[in-house]
C-alpha cells in the first residue's frame, strides 16, 4: 500500500525535518505539506538540521495548498486527534485500527495520516473526512505530544501493522485481484457534486445543512466505492440536477 504522511499549515520548521526523519527509519518517504507557515520550509536550517540524515526524504517533499491536492492517488485517511469529537469517524487506539487495516481485502490502495497544526490540531472539517481518528493512548494528565513525536508513534504502529521489515510478506491473490475504493480526492468531487445537486431538488438547505454532508461523507467512506462506482454516482447527481431544472422550466 501506498503510505503518505500529510503535515497541514505546520508552523515548526524543526518539527517538519523531524518528522522525515521519523518517517525514514520506519522505511516510509511520501511526505506532503499543506500550506506551511514558511513556503520555504523544506530548505530552512532548521529543518535540515533536525531532518538527520533524511535529506532526501525533505527534497521529494511536496508543498501543496489544499489537503485535496494532497490526498490524490490515496483512499484511507487517518486523522489524528487527541480530543475525541462528538461526530464524525469513529476513535481508535492506533494499534488496534492499524492491524485491522493491514489485514483488510482488498487493501485500500493508498493509506494517508493526516497531523494538523502544534497549537490547534487537525480542525473538524479535515477530521470529518477521515475514516478514522487516531487517539494516541497517553497519561490523561498531559496528553501533549510533540507533532514529531506523533508522527514518530503513528508511523512505527504502521510499520508493525504491515510486518515490521519482512520484504517477503505475501499479498494473498484474492487481494491483488480485487478492485481498488477511488481516492480521496475522486470522493471529494463526488460529494461536492451531489452537495449541488441535493440544493438544487431542495433536499439540502445550505443556510442550514446541518451535519447532512459529513453524514454522507462518513457514508461513503465506509462503502469505498469504486472509481467505476464514483462515475455512476456523478450521474445520478447529474441527472437530479437536470431533473430540478426542467422542473423549474
Amino acid at each position: 500500500m501506498k503510505t503518505r504522511f500529510i503535515l497541514i499549515q505546520t508552523s515548526h520548521a524543526g518539527n517538519v525535518g523531524a518528522a522525515a526523519r521519523a518517517i525514514k527509519v520506519m522505511g516510509f518517504d511520501d511526505l506532503v505539506l499543506v500550506a506551511p507557515r514558511w513556503p520555504d520550509v523544506l530548505e530552512r536550517e532548521e529543518a535540515v538540521q533536525r531532518a538527520s540524515g533524511a535529506v532526501d526524504v525533505l527534497q521529494r517533499a511536496r508543498i501543496v495548498a489544499t489537503l485535496d491536492e494532497a490526498l490524490e492517488g490515496v483512499s484511507h485517511l487517518c486523522a489524528t486527534a487527541m480530543t475525541p469529537r462528538d461526530f464524525g469517524p469513529p476513535t481508535r487506539a492506533p494499534r488496534e485500527h492499524l492491524a485491522q487495516l493491514a489485514a483488510t481485502h482488498p487493501q485500500p490502495a493508498g493509506v494517508a495520516f493526516l497531523f494538523g497544526p502544534e497549537r490547534f490540531g487537525m480542525a473538524n472539517a479535515d477530521v470529518y473526512r477521515c475514516h478514522v481518528a487516531l487517539r494516541i493512548p497517553v497519561d490523561p494528565q498531559f496528553g501533549s505530544l510533540n507533532l514529531a513525536a506523533a508522527l514518530q508513534v503513528i508511523a512505527y504502529e504502521w510499520r508493525q501493522a504491515l510486518g515490521g521489515f519482512d520484504s517477503g510478506r505475501a499479498v494473498p491473490a484474492a487481494a491483488q485481484a480485487a478492485p481498488q475504493p477511488a481516492d480521496a480526492q475522486a470522493l471529494a468531487g463526488m460529494l461536492a457534486h451531489w452537495e449541488r445537486a441535493l440544493v438544487d431538488i431542495g433536499f439540502l438547505d445550505r443556510q442550514a445543512p446541518k451535519k447532512l454532508m459529513p453524514r454522507l461523507h462518513q457514508l461513503f467512506n465506509r462503502a469505498a466505492p469504486t472509481p467505476e462506482e464514483i462515475h455512476i454516482l456523478r450521474g445520478v447527481a447529474k441527472a437530479m440536477s437536470q431533473a430540478a431544472s426542467r422542473g423549474k422550466a
